[in-house]
């Protein structure tokens, strides 16, 4: 999944930000993070996090108001991907299964709309999943949630408008599916009723439907299904969905919900207000607890102004939406976390690689220098990854990371101890780009977004390293809109040279045995490029596309990590990007903001489980 890029004020506007008061109203509820399984089966848990669960009864009302300063990606039912689109998600949208607000599972998929896990027969490749008699659509009068809907939910995915960016990871193991996205590719894109049209009348022949019950058949075992079926891929989605184009603006303002709160209205990159849903009912809900009445969110924002307001324990700047604490504040409100002195600040892992360096290896540009891999490699050996961990924070904001998968993937044990295919060497990499026909050095293009610090520090950072090998670089800035729906998902944006290297980041689609779902989307060749996938380089070798269908095929995760081991290092010996960091996840509520519980898919407290004290 896309996940957003941390951004940071400078230093010396926010350092004062930590000595503001922070214990107004009593102690409150950050909590642990989940944990991720890095063999299947065990667990581990990175970062820091704070203690206190936090105390006294629950309270039901209130407005809890979260600031930020970016938008979902797209107001959907099914083709959301990225980590703001799923928070935005969380508080009207019910999934088959969902990652709780609980500590020490956050990471363990539970029911949400299904009954209970699947029940698994033919060997590993079939898989039953019941919907909860009860969950009912907002809709007019309501009705009942079923299996049909979560059938249109799965033929939505490969829409020719907007589909979803980890088809990849199923799209060829669901009987019949990749058929079915086939024939959907050629519809227009721009006709509603030509969309619907298809979907009525064409099916998935490995999935059925009938009732409460839906029946997926898979083409091989797959260990890591139960898990992927936590996808908003799978949310059922309702019939109305089809009266518009998937994604669009229309759509995002005519969405019906099934869970606890509905879109009251949404302007995009501005504000989204939820408010109660009058046909949701508790009893058929074990994930979202729903104390608030209301949930308040502003895109307006920016972070050191987020951060002050959040500290003055107003009622006006209850939790972040896409914002972060600042990096100036990062290490005092550490400091109080460590001492107890504030349960208000929260450090957790991500299990990603964000950001990352991704060479687009269509750009024209250099007469197509990033098709080599002699290029690839030279830049890499330029790229000093310690100034790009002091950029990111230092040492507690993240780990550094030389390969695919970060520590608690499966796999990522499997790679070899101290792994670092590209140390600095700025001599060797004048080397390479010698033998390579390039002793004169390249003009690239770097794209990022300059609305996080981090990543202008980073840009000017690669701006200053690859200068030494005689890399001349040039920065791109994209607002955080604009840079994956106008850059990276537009292949011809890519072909055309705009850009030559950019800043992006990646985060697993599930957790623990979740390595399909780094290289699938990122590194699978063809059938992962944008708009469709997310390998947004379009890197292609066939010899890794194979090993990433058998790792993919294999029936469990003990088997299966052996290969993805491998799959890492073919990976990085094409050097198709360069990782930097697998970044801790820092968070900050306000103190009567109370059960505020770290969800790592969410990359925030869960908001439709926190509960309210009187703010002060």
């Amino acid at each position: 999944m896309r996940i957003r890029t941390r951004g940071y004020a400078a230093a010396v506007i926010v350092a004062a930000l930590a000595l503001v008061a922070t214990a107004c109203g009593g102690s409150s509820g950050s909590t642990s993070t989940g944990t991720g399984s890095s063999s299947g089966s065990g667990s581990q848990t990175f970062g820091l996090q704070a203690v206190n669960p936090g105390s006294g009864t629950p309270q039901k009302g209130g407005t809890l108001n979260m600031l930020g300063q970016g938008d979902v990606d797209f107001m959907d039912y099914n083709v959301s991907y990225y980590t703001i689109g799923a928070l935005g998600q969380r508080p009207w949208l019910r999934l088959l299964y969902a990652y709780p607000a609980t500590p020490g599972k956050t990471t363990t998929v539970a029911p949400d709309l299904a009954t209970a896990l699947p029940i698994v027969s033919n060997g590993g490749k079939t898989y039953t999943v019941t919907i909860r008699t009860g969950a009912m659509w907002d809709s007019s009068p309501p009705r009942q949630v079923t299996a049909a809907d979560a059938l249109l939910g799965l033929k939505r995915d490969c829409n020719p408008t907007q589909p979803f960016g980890g088809l990849p990871d199923f799209e060829a193991l669901i009987v019949g599916y990749s058929q079915f996205c086939a024939g959907f590719a050629k519809v227009p894109s721009t006709s509603v009723s030509a969309i619907k049209s298809y979907i009525d009348t064409h099916q998935i022949s490995g999935v059925k439907a009938s009732g409460q019950t839906i029946t997926y058949n898979l083409v091989h075992p797959a260990s890591y299904f139960p898990d992927m079926l936590q996808l908003d891929a799978f949310a059922p989605a309702p019939a109305e969905s089809l009266n518009y184009l998937p994604a669009s603006g229309a759509e995002g303002q005519h969405i019906i919900a099934d869970g606890p709160y509905k879109i009251q209205s949404y302007v995009p990159t501005r504000s989204i207000v939820f408010v109660r849903n009058p046909a949701w009912k508790a009893s058929t809900d074990p994930i979202r607890k729903a104390y608030v009445n209301e949930i308040k969110v502003s895109e307006t924002g920016n972070e050191p102004a987020v951060q002050q307001q959040l500290q003055t324990n107003t009622a006006a700047a209850g939790m972040e939406f896409d914002a972060f604490p600042p990096v100036g504040a990062d290490p005092g409100l550490e400091a109080q976390m460590k001492q107890g002195l504030n349960h208000n600040f929260n450090l957790g892992s991500t299990y990603s690689t964000n950001p990352y360096v991704v060479y687009n290896t269509e750009s024209p540009n250099n007469n197509a220098a990033l098709k080599k891999v002699q290029v690839r490699q030279a830049l890499s050996y330029g790229i000093d990854r310690s100034h790009l961990l002091v950029d990111n924070g230092g040492p507690t904001q993240g780990v550094a990371l030389t390969h695919v998968l970060p520590a608690g993937i499966n796999g990522a044990q499997d790679v070899p101890a101290n792994y670092n295919p590209y140390p600095y060497n700025p001599t060797k990499a004048k080397q390479l780009l010698a033998a390579a026909g390039y002793k004169n050095g390249l003009n690239l293009t770097l794209l990022y977004r300059p609305s996080s610090t981090i990543a202008t520090k980073m840009a000017q950072t690669l701006q200053s390293d690859l200068s030494k090998i005689g890399v001349k670089i040039k920065l791109l800035g994209a607002t955080p809109s604009d840079f994956y729906v106008k850059y990276m998902e537009v292949p011809s944006v890519a072909k055309h040279g705009t850009w030559d290297i950019a800043l992006a980041g990646w985060g697993p689609d599930w957790y623990g045995d979740a390595a399909v779902s780094f290289f699938n989307p990122l590194f699978s060749g063809p059938a992962s490029f944008p708009p469709v996938g997310s390998n947004f380089g379009f890197y292609s070798d066939p010899a890794v596309t194979s090993l990433i269908a058998k790792g993919a095929s294999s029936a469990t995760a003990s088997a299966a990590a052996t290969i993805w081991g491998q799959a890492d290092e073919a990976v990085m010996k094409d050097a198709p990007f360069y990782p930097i960091v697998n970044p801790n996840q820092p968070l900050y509520h306000a103190s009567y903001v109370h059960n505020a519980v770290y969800v790592p898919a969410i990359q925030q407290f869960d908001p439709t489980n926190v509960w309210l004290s009187s703010p002060g």
